[in-house]
């Protein structure tokens, strides 16, 4: 099996349990068609970098996973019907970290700065 990372956008106007519903709801589909999922974060609402869809925003996803690739395009023909995602992307890695993600831990870093203050 391979290891990936899958990063999903979801409609702004979901609310943010709702999108933490949907990680799990994609993590359960990985665990039944025989993958494996690692860690899973919930970045947050977060500014995008150029309007899709007429959206500004979006909630922001991640999932660890390691499956045979025909689990990866049958998550990827999910995400394209599925009309909460406006976009998804899935990288194969070379392993996977039990760190934060980069944005988890610079909002990490952020909270601890204002804090000394």
């Amino acid at each position: 099996m391979a290891l990936y990372e899958h990063v999903f956008i979801a409609r702004p106007d979901i609310s943010p349990a709702q999108a933490e519903s949907l990680v799990e709801e994609l993590k359960t589909l990985i665990e039944e068609k025989g993958g494996k999922t690692g860690k899973t974060e919930y970045w947050g609402l977060r500014n995008l970098a150029y309007r899709i869809a007429k959206n500004r925003k979006g909630h922001y996803g991640l999932i660890d996973i390691d499956a045979e690739p025909a689990v990866i395009d049958e998550l990827d023909r999910l995400q394209r019907l599925s009309e909460d995602v406006i976009r998804h992307m899935t990288i194969r890695v070379e392993e996977h970290t039990d760190e934060p993600s980069a944005v988890l831990s610079k909002k990490d870093d952020r909270r601890r700065r204002e804090q000394r203050r």
